[in-house]
């Protein structure tokens, strides 16, 4: 007998990108992890080793440093070796970075562990951003980038639980050996699950083809663009400036919020605190937020260009009540300030990644990344040891929460700022032809 074999039509499109979008998410949850231990762990670390608050911002400012220099290196290096094997080797430096923090045995060996951190944690953002790019056609590249770069929150909401308890239960040595394994269990599902769509096959072509449905060029196979001559252009200067305005505000909220609340509120810092839980959810929040609202308005037919920036001038405003910090007479309306801007920095960071990805090809996304990055982190390095200068200051004069008011202030212009300088760099955000 003979029979004809039907051909099996797929009936629907696979959603393996949101798979790929979890392991960002995780991946980016144990980076944010590792890297805030130290904060919580200060008030203890600054009773063993008698450090000052300028002692502390050198060690932040060792890993700002790092982190800066290796951003400029990973960035291009994942342009050329790829997003499989540039978040392992990432991934692998910064782990066992993490876990030689317990060797630690003073401000030096600290300042090391942590510049060998900075190393190693560099690579995840313009990998995430790369696979991003790689994987989500640009009307969901914000959400996407949002949902991932929500794990920054969620590590930073699990380590005020998680940190608290394993100093209280075993000691600052094992607080670092613990958070510092997670990053090898996170690298057998990478190394398993992750591929680049065209080499993925566990996606059908309805998925690959919307993936591609914006239509870019293939740039795989053609030479990496020249780090240098990404400086020639106005769209490489406006990522530049806003990065490097805005990142080291984001590092403030994750190293001092907790002596902050600490020193101004009298945070018992030994305990799992619900208040920097409240704060680290709220940008949970505004990350995914940001991210769908920029999607929301490009699906109602705006331009790309306008749908961001509208996003990014909102949440710059947003960003703004935390001046009046200054005038709280109890924690909660602390909390309520602080919460409301670190979820609009969130949304605004979703954004300001996206547009690496909707100025330049994908081949130069993670060099731009990481030139942004980078910028970022000399404005990180600069603004630690400011903040140390102002604080300590404050605290000679005996008024320790004035310090931490003018640095409000600062956070709150800081996004205007950059929205404007963005704005005049790149009006419209045309994307670059190289």
């Amino acid at each position: 007998m003979l029979t004809t074999e039907i051909p099996k039509l797929e009936s629907h499109m696979t959603k393996y990108r949101w798979r790929v979008v979890a392991l960002l998410f995780f991946a980016t949850t144990i980076n944010y992890l590792d890297r805030q231990v130290l904060g919580l762990l200060k008030p203890a670390l600054e009773s063993d080793f008698a450090w000052t608050e300028k002692d502390f911002s050198h060690i932040v400012m060792a890993f700002q440093a790092a982190y800066a220099v290796s951003l400029i290196g990973f960035g291009a290096i994942i342009d050329k070796i790829g997003t499989k094997l540039g978040y392992i080797i990432s991934v692998v430096v910064w782990s066992i970075a993490a876990i030689l923090h317990a060797a630690a045995t003073g401000t030096l060996s600290f300042g090391l562990m942590r510049a060998l951190l900075g190393l190693g944690e560099a690579g995840n953002f313009p990998v995430a951003i790369k696979a991003t790019a790689e994987w989500f056609p640009k009307k969901e590249r914000a959400l996407a980038t949002g949902i991932f770069n929500s794990g920054a929150n969620i590590g930073a909401v699990v380590a005020p639980i998680m940190v608290p308890w394993l100093l209280g239960a075993y000691g600052w040595q094992e607080a670092f050996l613990i958070t510092g394994a997670l990053g090898f269990v996170w690298l057998f599902f990478w190394w398993r699950y992750y591929e680049v769509p065209a080499k993925q096959e566990r996606i059908n072509k309805a998925e690959f083809d919307y993936i591609h449905s914006d239509n870019e060029p293939d740039t795989s196979k053609e030479a990496p663009v020249k780090w240098l001559d990404l400086f020639k252009v106005r769209q490489t200067w406006a990522f530049v400036f806003g990065k490097m305005l805005t990142d080291p505000i984001w590092w403030f909220f994750l190293y001092w919020l907790p002596s902050y609340f600490a020193e101004a509120f009298k945070l018992n810092l030994s305990k799992p605190s619900l208040e920097l839980v409240i704060v680290y959810t709220a940008t949970t929040i505004g990350s995914i937020g940001g991210g769908y609202l920029s999607g929301y308005f490009i699906n109602k037919g705006w331009p790309i260009f306008r749908a961001r920036k509208t996003s990014m001038f909102i949440f710059a405003i947003l960003v703004t009540p935390i001046m009046l910090a200054q005038y709280t007479t109890n924690i909660w309306q602390a909390v309520f300030l602080i919460s409301l801007a670190a979820a609009a920095h969130q949304a605004w960071s979703a954004n300001i990644f996206t547009t690496a990805s909707d100025m330049f090809p994908k081949k130069a996304v993670s060099s731009v990344v990481g030139i942004g990055g980078m910028a970022g982190s000399v404005g990180g390095i600069l603004f630690p040891l400011m903040v140390g200068i102002i604080l300590d200051n404050y605290k000679t004069a005996g008024n320790i929460g004035g310090g931490y008011n003018v640095i409000f202030i600062i956070c709150g212009f800081a996004y205007l700022l950059a929205w404007a300088v963005m704005h005049f760099f790149a009006p419209k955000m045309e994307q670059v032809k190289i």
